[in-house]
């Protein structure tokens, strides 16, 4: 278990990025609005086992670098740290732009739980950010793959949260992203300035934790 301090700051770190409206929000309410809630609750489950997915994979991956180089693990952590100002960057940089696809069509509930397991599994951005988000709350000195699976399923239980709740209230939701372009800015700008302050942080703290 990382130190409280830490995992105070992982845990505001995640529960800001899984209310901030990104790619796996827009998927769920697309879902939402064509097939109804069950199909938003049935896709966002999916997406969430393939999240789990990749927590699993990264965790022992950590796991094995950890135990043939320390030094690797803070390699591992510093680019880490690099891909989330990166990220942040393009973050801020995305154009403001209806996210939402209302002509998608309605899927059956066993084909939108499995397109949800394998678009998130396919999903290379999501192992790299796993990859770079997680190590920084990892204390090398403990158990890393316990850790990881932890921190990893708290942020998959946040990310599913904040989906559910745009699966049952698609209807409204839908309609305030498509008429509050200034929100969405917002929402943009903090989570970009967000990402680049965590990446930073993470960059130069002290790792002899």
């Amino acid at each position: 278990m990382p130190e409280a301090t830490l995992f105070g700051l992982f845990l505001t770190a995640a529960i800001a990025l899984a209310i901030t409206p990104g790619p796996g929000i827009f998927y769920v309410l697309t879902r939402s609005l064509k097939g109804g809630r069950v199909e938003g609750l049935v896709s966002s489950a999916g997406t969430a086992v393939g999240g789990f997915v990749h927590v699993i994979a990264a965790a022992f991956g950590l796991s094995a670098i950890l135990t043939t180089s320390a030094t690797a693990f803070v390699v591992i952590k510093l680019a880490g740290a690099a891909y989330l100002v990166v990220l942040g960057i393009q973050t801020l940089m995305a154009p403001d732009h209806d996210l939402v696809d209302t002509d998608a069509p309605p899927t059956p509930m066993h084909f939108a739980f499995r397109q949800g397991i394998v678009t998130e599994i396919l999903n290379p951005k999501t192992a790299l950010f796993f990859l770079a988000f997680i190590p920084q709350f990892v204390n090398p000195q403990g158990n890393v793959v316990a850790q990881f699976i932890l921190l990893g399923s708290i942020s998959i239980a946040l990310n599913t949260t904040a989906d559910a709740i745009v699966a049952l209230l698609a209807g409204p939701i839908g309609q305030w992203f498509r008429t509050h372009a200034r929100f969405r800015r917002r929402q943009r700008l903090f989570t970009g300035w967000s990402l680049i302050g965590l990446g930073a942080y993470v960059a130069i703290a002290d790792d002899n934790r």
